[in-house]
């Protein structure tokens, strides 16, 4: 006796056969609500590794090393800045290439946890290993090569823990926990940078940013432990072989022209997140470099900064996760990208008004940050299918890192044509490169349309 054809299942009414798995026709969002402890724990992740986020990319080790006192030939010497972003753009290259089929294979394997667990320790390892760059010219390599590192294994983590998403919320609560997790991940960034400061004080020199790299690694290792206590991963009956990287690879290749069959318009949306992402990255990288270098803001003042802009978005992100869940993930991204490009614009024109203009135009620009990204997340969350989040979300970041060049490139390019304009050292050109990738993802948004599963 033969079981029900493919055509006779409900279940497989939607979606074709793919890698000869039948995936049904439901989102990979369940019904079935998590425990408050086990959503709790999801989000600690976000606070456990967001030292390498706001610590080590964005407020303390990155203006460390692009210091051209420390690390070039003196104090106006933005050589430091434009390797930075070459690195940073090496490494999303790298991203790029290993994201999907790594996401991919912990969708067939059902190993999403422990390929989790793996990749947050070594992040742990890697943050905490910076203390090794001592503060002179021949270090800046390391530096460079170590943090490039660090965010290839950050961004190929995040594929897992984004995907894991799907085990904690339900199509009616999946904005709320995207925003708890970023907002836990902001308020994480205050508090490991408030301990930081109360260890060594708010003017960092040299010995304390080592010093913060061992905190960040240890603050790493220990709050990530929550969600692999909370969560395990569940045994696949009959898993696919594993497949060779040309065959991932093959797999991968054939997903894409399924979606874009199936929903050309969550191929819009994976592009129009991969600019405006990219754009992010760039405030968060480039945002305390320029503040150190343009306007004028000491190691101190810098972390200070910090804390405030971390307590901005950390609540703010909260609360449009809410508004996530009433309006659509859509307007939020919409809404907050306007504000950005206008905000962004306004740093460059004021870039000469003295510290109170970035104070402000800084602070008001975290508002919107952390809402753009965690609802560009719950969008394709309530999207994919399920058995697929691995791999779709590994798209999210191939994605977002195939087009990771722009923002660093932009950012270089702009005070490139910024020396040319005006004959001297113009790192606050760099922004408006920054606000030119915001402003392409903005207009590629706005044709996509938001539908309760845009796989379906």
């Amino acid at each position: 006796m033969t079981g029900p054809s493919q055509q006779d299942d409900p279940r497989l009414a939607v979606h074709p056969v793919i890698d000869d798995i039948p995936l049904p026709a439901r989102g990979s969002l369940g019904t079935h609500k998590a425990t408050k402890t086990q959503v709790v724990s999801w989000g600690l992740w976000d606070w456990g590794t967001q030292p390498f986020a706001t610590v080590i990319t964005t407020f303390v080790f990155s203006v460390y090393l692009t210091s051209g006192t420390l690390f070039g030939t003196g104090p106006n010497d933005d050589g430091p800045s434009l390797k930075l972003g070459y690195a940073m753009a090496v490494a999303g290259f790298f991203i790029a290439l290993l994201a999907p089929v790594l996401g991919q294979g912990s969708d067939r394997s059902g190993k999403r946890m422990f390929n989790l667990r793996w990749q947050t320790w070594l992040l742990a390892a890697v943050s905490a290993s910076l203390w090794f760059v001592a503060p002179e010219p021949s270090y800046l390599i390391l530096g460079l090569v170590l943090l490039g590192v660090g965010n290839v294994v950050a961004e190929i983590a995040n594929v897992n823990y984004y995907a894991s998403i799907e085990r904690v919320a339900t199509p009616e609560t999946v904005g709320r926990v995207s925003g708890l997790g970023w907002g836990l991940g902001y308020l994480g960034g205050i508090a490991i940078l408030l301990l930081v400061v109360a260890l060594r004080g708010a003017d960092f020199e040299p010995d304390d940013v080592r010093f913060a790299m061992l905190v960040c690694g240890v603050w790493t290792l220990l709050f990530t432990i929550p969600i692999f206590v909370a969560l395990k991963d569940t045994e696949v009956e009959n898993p696919p072989p594993r497949q060779s990287i040309a065959e991932a690879y093959k797999s991968l290749f054939a997903s894409i022209r399924r979606i874009y069959r199936q929903s050309p318009n969550t191929i819009y949306f994976l592009l129009a997140s991969a600019l405006f992402r990219d754009g992010l990255a760039g405030v968060f990288t480039f945002g305390a470099v320029l503040a150190a270098g343009t306007f004028g803001f000491s190691f101190g003042e810098v972390i200070i900064f910090g804390i405030a802009a971390n307590v901005t978005a950390g609540v703010s992100t909260m609360l449009f996760g809410l508004l996530d869940d009433r309006l659509g993930p859509k307007k939020v991204i919409m809404m907050s990208l306007v504000a950005l490009v206008i905000l962004g614009t306004a740093v460059f024109v004021l870039h000469d008004q003295g510290k109170i203009a970035f104070w402000i135009c800084g602070l008001l620009l975290t508002l919107f940050v952390g809402p753009a990204q965690s609802s560009s997340r719950s969008f394709l969350a309530r999207a994919i299918p399920e058995g697929k989040s691995g791999e779709v979300f590994g798209l999210y970041a191939t994605t977002g890192r195939a087009v990771s060049f722009f923002s660093p490139l932009a950012w270089s390019g702009a005070i490139l044509i910024g020396r040319q304009v005006t004959g001297a050292e113009s790192q606050y050109f760099g922004v408006l490169g920054i606000v030119v990738v915001l402003l392409a993802g903005l207009l590629v948004m706005i044709p996509v349309k938001e539908t309760g599963h845009n796989l379906h």
